[in-house]
């Protein structure tokens, strides 16, 4: 199935959509993506008689449109996020001189962020401050229904339910202060942004093994490539292991988001080439920086600027768009006069 929400109060309205991404019909087994996850085994297979029929041409349908959407989920129970890609934490650590610790080989790392107030593919990246160090990281994420505590890293596989894709907003600036005080993220991890659609698992075909998606995940900033590496290349540790993780002393709840932290590749043993210079780039600019520090002994590319645009999108082997496409501009914002401004 190929579901949707578009924007409609709170939590969007749910739709399906076709397979060229230009069709869809309102769900009528479920309103909202969250009262399906709910009821999943219920409604999921009424959901897929729906699907096939707007596949057929048979369901009453209307225009499909990516700006319409809200995140599939506007707003989640939980959002955490892994960081599979260990090549990705082993070059921000070397980059500040740092040894990584042999248990993040196997041990995940992850971060609960904030899940009330996600951002639609098409919305802008609203800061303040361009001195925050605004970056994008390109994600995958899957979506689960509800997961016991303590489920083995096999078991969790079967409890995703939704893929999608991610861009994990980062305020690199702000990062060491918040980290050094030994309490974690919050003010440098703002609002995340979705693509327009999440699938099910057999709409990838032999693209999903069951814990990695095989495909390569495209970034471009201002319209140029940034990065396209492989998201089922180098991800240390696959969904069921994230999810695992996350459920170790908790059950999550459905509509549980879980990313894969940035996909990041290794080239040739090494840590990745630019895109342009002909290698697979990177899906965030933290990462190009770091690369460029590691070798010049500072970083040359600046951080996201007001004005600039990114977008995020993943094809299938002919060329078509999964999971349609985030598209964002980055604008200052302006809080409202009543509330003052941002110090």
């Amino acid at each position: 199935m190929r579901l949707a929400s578009v924007k409609s109060g709170r939590d969007g309205r749910l739709v399906l959509v076709n397979r060229d991404l230009t069709l869809c019909a309102l769900a009528e087994a479920a309103p909202t993506l969250q009262q399906a996850l709910d009821r999943w085994a219920e409604v999921a297979p009424r959901l897929e008689r729906e699907q096939k029929l707007l596949d057929l041409g048979a369901a009453r349908s209307m225009a499909f449109r990516q700006e319409d959407c809200a995140a599939p989920l506007p707003r989640a129970f939980q959002w955490a996020d892994g960081s599979a890609y260990v090549n990705h934490v082993e070059l921000v650590r070397k980059a500040r001189g740092a040894e990584m610790p042999a248990s993040f080989w196997t041990d995940p790392l992850m971060y609960q962020g904030g899940s009330d107030s996600f951002l639609g593919p098409r919305d802008p990246i609203l800061m303040a401050d361009e001195a925050w160090g605004i970056d994008f990281e390109a994600e995958v994420g899957v979506i689960t229904d509800d997961v016991p505590m303590g489920v083995s890293a096999a078991g969790a596989l079967d409890h995703i339910k939704l893929l999608l894709l991610v861009n994990d907003v980062s305020l690199r600036n702000l990062i060491p202060g918040e980290l050094a005080k030994g309490f974690g993220f919050f003010q440098a991890k703002p609002s995340s942004a979705f693509s327009p659609l999440a699938l099910t698992p057999d709409e990838l075909g032999d693209a999903w093994d069951g814990g990695r998606l095989k495909l390569p995940l495209r970034s471009t900033l201002n319209g140029a490539l940034f990065g396209e590496p492989d998201a089922g290349v180098d991800m240390t540790f696959d969904f069921g292991t994230l999810i695992a993780h996350a459920a170790r002393t908790r059950p999550l709840a459905a509509g549980t988001v879980i990313g894969s932290g940035t996909v990041s590749n290794k080239e040739d043993g090494g840590p990745g080439r630019p895109a342009a210079a002909g290698g697979r780039g990177y899906s965030c600019i933290a990462e190009q920086r770091m690369i460029e520090t590691i070798q010049g002994g500072k970083p040359v590319t600046p951080f996201l600027r007001f004005g600039d645009r990114v977008r995020i999108e993943m094809l299938d082997g002919e060329g078509r768009s999964l999971f349609g496409a985030i598209d964002q501009a980055v604008e200052r914002y302006t809080p409202p006069a009543a509330q003052g401004g941002i110090p």
